[in-house]
């Protein structure tokens, strides 16, 4: 029966990429396509967070870093080293993954907040790096040459986008690989004793939630034309998706698109109509996450799957978030 669901999810998924492939067609207005271009971007980068924190349970605070490291290395190539755009990206794409097991080595020995406080450090760090290298342009970033067409970004992104969820819903839907980093999430000292070797398969969830970031953030590099350390290693990058995936439904995929394309719009409507009153953006979002997490810890899917299955039906949405260890590390 659950496999028949993800099996009709699966093919709504088909459903919807197919459909947007269409919008060009219909919608000639390049704000519109540029907002749509970005609400891709977004589920994208969710749907990449969601990858670590939904199925292993570790909430990394410092996802940014590896957007951060894909927009750059694409800038860096194309602008000073003149490499063409998919091959500058795809090298992003690889610097990630060696950063992503740079940082996974010691950071994955921890749990629960001490890991994400770990991240979020590192990131930083790679933030002010950035902020005093030369290469990158320092605290004035590196411009671009612009390439003004809204629809082939918008066909990039989509791209690039489906393929990080069809690749990612194999993975982790269909292959061994997910339900392994499932057993981590509910017990690793039991799926140790299982004989999976849980510091391999963290890292290797660490790498496939860091590849597809940095794919994204060097499609975004040459889309915004301009890139600095504020816009691409800020905390707004790690803070959206995280929000995006609470909202709509942590180990899910189709969850954290939901909440991407829900949270995204709102965004895109309070700044279209309320700009001047910004404080309440903040106030407005952090009092629907804090009621989604007390109200709905399975998220806007898990609220569906509920209704559907009766208010007695047991949570297949809800994963452990790593609560801290006494010890802050693994036994």
């Amino acid at each position: 029966m659950i496999t028949l669901k993800r099996d009709r999810r699966l093919q709504g998924a088909v459903v919807v990429c197919a459909a947007l492939l269409l919008v060009p067609l219909a919608v000639h207005d390049t704000f519109y396509l540029r907002v749509l271009t970005e609400a891709i971007m977004w589920i994208g980068l969710a749907l990449a967070f969601d990858a670590l924190a939904g199925y292993t349970g570790y909430l990394n605070f410092g996802h940014q870093a590896f957007f951060g490291i894909g927009a750059y290395t694409t800038a860096v190539l194309m602008m000073k080293s003149g490499w063409p755009f998919f091959l500058a990206v795809a090298a992003g794409g690889v610097a990630a993954a060696i950063g992503a097991l740079i940082i996974g080595l010691p950071t994955l020995r921890l749990r629960g907040t001490y890991f994400a406080i770990a991240t979020w450090a590192l990131a930083r760090a790679i933030q002010q790096l950035a902020l005093v290298t030369n290469l990158v342009g320092g605290p004035g970033g590196i411009r671009l040459t612009a390439y003004l067409n809204p629809v082939y970004f918008f066909y990039v992104m989509l791209g690039v986008v489906a393929a990080i969820f069809f690749v990612l819903w194999f993975l982790l839907e269909r292959a061994p690989f997910g339900l392994k980093l499932k057993a981590i999430r509910e017990d690793q000292d039991s799926a140790k004793a299982l004989g999976l070797n849980p510091t391999l398969l963290k890292n290797l969830a660490f790498i496939l939630s860091a590849v597809p970031t940095a794919l994204i953030g060097g499609v975004f590099a040459y889309w915004i034309t301009y890139i600095d350390p504020g816009s691409t290693l800020g905390d707004l990058v790690s803070d959206q998706a995280l929000v995006m995936v609470i909202f709509g439904g942590m180990g899910t995929l189709i969850g954290p698109a939901i909440g991407a394309v829900l949270i995204f719009g709102f965004k895109t409507l309070f700044w279209t109509y309320l700009a001047a009153y910004e404080v309440l953006y903040t106030i407005v979002l952090g009092g629907v996450i804090a009621l989604t997490v007390v109200f709905l810890p399975n998220g806007v899917l898990g609220l569906f799957y509920r209704s559907r299955r009766g208010r007695n039906a047991p949570s297949l949405l809800r994963p452990k978030t790593g609560m801290p260890e006494p010890s802050g590390k693994e036994a």
